[in-house]
């Protein structure tokens, strides 16, 4: 995703609404997120489908690597041998 252009990709609702169509192709074409303001405040952001899908999977990513590292440092952790033990006993007593 392309960081934000002050000059270009803020825009008033009122205007938003009036060229939906042109926003749109602007969204895409220029690949900047698009701020939508309402009364000169931000009120929203137009991400393009693919920025949106690579922001959730880059915060599933993060959230996955925090609980790693709170795993970690709560002592929640296997070494190799004892993962080993944990699955045999698992497949042993007949749990997947």
């Amino acid at each position: 995703m392309k960081t934000i252009s002050i000059s270009n990709d803020i825009v008033p609702i009122a205007e938003f609404k009036t060229n939906i169509s042109k926003w749109f192709k602007t969204l895409q074409t220029s690949g900047h997120p698009l701020i939508i303001t309402q009364n000169s405040k931000p009120a929203g952001v137009l991400l393009s489908a693919a920025d949106y899908d690579e922001l959730v999977y880059r915060k599933a990513f993060l959230d996955s690597v925090e609980r790693g590292i709170a795993d970690v440092d709560s002592g929640r952790t296997l070494t190799t041998e004892g993962l080993r033990k944990s699955l045999q006993a698992r497949r042993s007593a007949g749990n997947p």
